[in-house]
């Protein structure tokens, strides 16, 4: 273990959750590395949101003033129905209820960036590595890499996201934890060849949506296709081919442009197939290995909340880390501090009960009879679970 005195730990994942903990548990005085199978930080993906309490913890990082220079504002919602014809058109703060402009939109790469930013000369960083074998076996974690490199860490944290290794490796299968919330999506770029300019053009059927997001007047689009799929997904669906193929068997003979969008699936090069589910677990830990952010309890972007869980996550167990003699105390400290704050996020959304992607033709008529008149209507103010947790004051360690 460490020679310089400092408690050491590896932290698996370079996305949100692994760099956020990594900053503050450098705060807490561990001496921290942080593994990530890709060979460089990953720039770009679709925007993501950050809220509630999370604007908090970006708050005390001193990220808040970038992030809100780097906020995507959006001018309108266009809906559309299965033919194309425009069902309404909505404010972006009517449809995503942040009545005061408190929270944020940002692109992902933007966040990343300013995150690694904040941590890249004080934690040491192994891009185009992965742990390999994990033994805590001994008085610490011994862990060997794909590189062949074998270091002893007194903890290793998995921050590797939703189909997280590092659950598989310590508490099994995923599919023991695995919520499917009865949806596949493809998310991918595509060239801006309808005009659109900071909106968001939302075309539906019944269990079926195709969505283009313009972040500027870019010359690309976001470019989002879900369809609605009671079953959970079979492995053999992996392949990026089999995930095209089924993408456009759902979306067969639908309007509007939606065959057009599935022709630049066809041909982007950037497309992510997942489906949309949730990680439920009974413990974050085991021995001396956590998981925190969406490895731990994934609420599915159909909350929009696995960023701000992410962060808040973060925080909370570095928190915990710091106030805690020990390492078992402490990820006991951090379950009972993060549980009832994602339970009621996770709770935002059921199985086949996406407010914007409704399942069935009446769900769906519902849907647009409360659009219609949305923007005659005060807008939602934001939702509580999003603002739950109340965060303890940081301290370092003795």
């Amino acid at each position: 273990m460490s020679t310089t005195g400092k408690r050491t730990v590896l932290i698996s994942g370079a996305s949100v959750s692994g760099p956020a903990l990594a900053y503050w548990l450098h705060r807490a005085g561990y001496a921290v590395t942080v593994v990530e199978k890709a060979a460089a930080l990953r720039d770009g993906g679709y925007p993501i949101d950050i809220r509630g309490t999370a604007i908090e913890v970006v708050r005390r990082m001193g990220l808040l003033p970038h992030l809100r220079d780097a906020h995507i504002t959006s001018r309108r919602f266009t809906f559309l129905d299965a033919d194309g014809r425009e069902v309404a058109v909505a404010g972006a703060r009517a449809v995503t209820g942040d009545a005061e402009g408190r929270d944020l939109e940002v692109r992902r790469g933007d966040l990343t960036a300013r995150l690694y930013a904040l941590v890249r000369d004080d934690v040491e960083f192994r891009f185009g590595d992965s742990v390999d074998r994990l033994d805590q076996s001994g008085r610490g974690a011994d862990v060997t890499f794909r590189s062949g490199l074998r270091r002893t860490y007194d903890l290793v944290i998995g921050a590797d996201g939703m189909h997280s290794r590092t659950r598989e490796a310590q508490f099994g299968p995923e599919r023991r934890f695995h919520r499917h919330l009865g949806y596949r999506f493809a998310l991918f770029t595509m060239p801006n060849t309808f005009g659109l300019a900071r909106e968001v053009v939302l075309w539906n059927a019944p269990g079926k949506a195709a969505a283009l997001y313009a972040v500027g007047a870019q010359d690309d689009l976001h470019a989002f296709l879900t369809f609605h799929r009671p079953h959970p997904p079979l492995d053999d669906l992996r392949h990026p081919d089999a995930q095209r193929e089924l993408v456009a068997d759902a979306f067969a003979g639908a309007g509007w442009e939606v065959p057009a969008i599935v022709r630049a699936l066809r041909a982007a090069d950037d497309p992510f197939f997942d489906s949309a589910g949730q990680i439920r677990m009974r413990r974050w830990s085991r021995g001396r290995v956590a998981l925190v952010g969406d490895a731990a309890y994934a609420p599915s972007f159909l909350t929009g909340q696995g960023t701000s869980l992410a962060l808040a996550g973060a925080y909370v167990l570095a928190h915990a880390l710091a106030a805690h003699p020990d390492h078992v105390s402490a990820f006991a400290a951090y379950e009972r501090g993060m549980r009832d704050f994602v339970a009621a996020n996770q709770a935002l959304v059921d199985v086949g009960g996406a407010t914007l992607f409704p399942a069935t033709a009446r769900a769906l008529e519902q849907r647009n009879t409360v659009l219609r008149g949305l923007d005659t209507l005060p807008a939602a103010p934001p939702r509580p679970a999003h603002s739950a947790l109340t965060l303890p004051e940081f301290t370092a360690l003795p």
